[in-house]
């Protein structure tokens, strides 16, 4: 009888708390998105994530604020994530300037490094001219992305 109370009790207190005390551990990375040809501040409209080159895309792990940066929240022993940045309220992902001639496919950006220095994305879609106009830095949490919308060739193409 004893026991059957016990299990009673047990169960009653984890439906009261709730899952927060049982919720796994997480990181917060701080997104910033640049224009990768002007240098100016962009607001995608969507995110898609992966983790630790997992298929399963995570675009609910992002939120959104105000001042057009983002936090994406990820289990804290996540080792690389890849994101893709969708614009104008469509399923259009940017590209990503900083990878290889600019191909669609996942870039890998490290975990460790993020949380410990942040990680400003190289610029491959700008002169290098107009890259030192616009150089920035990360603050240890921040992820700094250069992206660009795709052109007339390359929306066709899809």
């Amino acid at each position: 009888m004893a026991r059957r109370t016990i299990g009673s009790v047990l169960l009653l207190c984890s439906v009261l708390l709730g899952t927060s005390y049982c919720a796994e551990p997480t990181k917060t990375i701080i997104i910033k998105v640049f224009d990768g040809k002007s240098g100016h501040p962009v607001m995608p409209t969507g995110f898609q994530v992966r983790v630790d080159h997992l298929t399963m895309l995570h675009p609910d792990w992002v939120k959104q604020n105000d001042d057009g940066t983002a936090e994406l929240t990820i289990p804290a022993d996540t080792e690389v994530v890849a994101l893709h940045l969708a614009y104008q309220n469509s399923m259009e992902l940017y590209v990503n300037c900083d990878a290889e001639k600019n191909t669609f496919g996942d870039v890998w950006y490290r975990v460790p490094e993020i949380a410990s220095k942040g990680f400003v994305a190289a610029n491959g879609c700008a002169k290098a001219k107009v890259n030192e106009k616009f150089k920035t830095t990360a603050a240890p949490g921040e992820l700094i992305l250069f992206v660009r919308e795709k052109n007339l060739k390359e929306r066709t193409m899809d």
